[in-house]
């Protein structure tokens, strides 16, 4: 027997901003329609493939080191500088940027200082 995942928690300061923002960025997560997410709920999240969440919940204390865990995002339908320059205009931060021509990857935070990175299309990353 072994086990899968069910979902994923990030700590976050506010759960449902952080839920909202990111379901502008990912497109296989989503908020369930039936699902009754408000401001102020300590756990919101979004509902991804296979029935696995992507769950935020509300702690007291502010992020301050570095992720020990983070997600790495391959645009499907745009080029991994086209996908970096539209979620920084969705308010993401850019922490490092480790592009090199078609290799590479770019790190960066969202709103909460989360950070994840964003690969290349190819998978050769």
């Amino acid at each position: 027997m072994s086990s899968h995942v069910a979902n994923l928690c990030i700590d976050a300061a506010d759960p449902y901003a952080q839920t909202m923002w990111w379901a502008r960025v990912l497109e296989d997560f989503t908020v369930q329609p039936d699902d009754e997410q408000q401001p102020g709920d300590d756990e919101c999240g979004l509902r991804g493939p296979d029935g696995r969440w992507l769950l935020f919940l509300q702690v007291p204390e502010v992020k301050q080191v570095k992720n020990r865990m983070h997600m790495c995002l391959r645009p499907t339908d745009r080029s991994r500088d086209e996908e970096v320059e539209r979620v920084l205009g969705l308010g993401a931060t850019l922490v490092a940027d480790r592009r090199n021509g078609d290799r590479g990857w770019a790190v960066l935070a969202d709103p909460e200082g989360n950070e994840f990175c964003v690969l290349s299309r190819a998978a050769a990353d």
